[in-house]
């Protein structure tokens, strides 16, 4: 045979972290639209962050309790490993997310994470104001603002375009990146650790979700009487 047959079916993706990733997939396309319809559309916006708010909460949780592919432990690499990767010098076989697809992810959670966090204390100055604004100084908001509305947004639309990239050239050579995400197995050429995707696993994910939503929504409420 010229390749060699996979013959190891494993389970990377557990069935709450694919939710997750196609949930801010929709989250993020419904914060780009609005943010940039604006007016009425802001309402939607504002929802939409609540959303991802309690996204990013699950994942913070998930990472550390999720299926091994999923926990953060399994996509941390060293400076000196993910160098080597890039220049496939590397015999490391990559099962979850490969050194650069991690830095991809960290960058993406990372950001969101700052676009969440400077949505909750802007201050537009007109009609729409962060629950949260009122908590830290006027110099603080101003910085925030800005941030949310001129940098942070552009810097996820660069990250997005680039990870989109990378899993268009990953499909072309092969590589069922988008596939594993909807069904969570990939075929493997030797076994691997299986991440785990029972019952269990996914009512404690709700679960987790719930209580996320649960603050996420508590949140929303902090905005002050006027």
């Amino acid at each position: 045979m010229s390749t060699q047959q996979s013959l190891f079916r494993v389970r990377v993706w557990d069935l709450p972290t694919r939710l997750f990733h196609w949930s801010v997939a929709i989250c993020f396309t419904g914060l780009v639209i609005t943010g940039m319809v604006g007016d009425a559309a802001m309402v939607f916006h504002f929802r939409f962050g609540y959303a991802m708010l309690a996204l990013l909460l699950f994942r913070l949780v998930w990472g550390l309790l999720g299926g091994h592919w999923s926990r953060f432990s399994s996509f941390l690499f060293s400076p000196k490993l993910t160098l080597s990767f890039l220049k496939n010098k590397s015999s490391f076989a990559t099962v979850g997310h490969s050194p650069l697809g991690a830095l991809s992810v960290w960058a993406l959670l990372i950001f969101l994470c700052a676009q969440v966090a400077t949505g909750l204390v802007s201050d537009d100055e007109i009609s729409y104001t962060g629950p949260l604004s009122h908590l830290v100084s006027n110099a603080t908001v101003s910085l925030a603002t800005s941030y949310h509305t001129d940098i942070g947004k552009w810097i996820l639309l660069a990250l997005v375009l680039v990870h989109i990239v990378a899993i268009v050239i990953y499909t072309r050579l092969k590589h069922r990146l988008v596939s594993a995400m909807f069904h969570g197995d990939k075929h493997l050429a030797a076994p691997a650790p299986t991440s785990r995707d029972d019952a269990v696993s996914r009512l404690l994910a709700l679960f987790i979700f719930a209580l996320c939503s649960a603050i996420a929504y508590w949140v929303s409420t902090l905005m002050p009487a006027f």
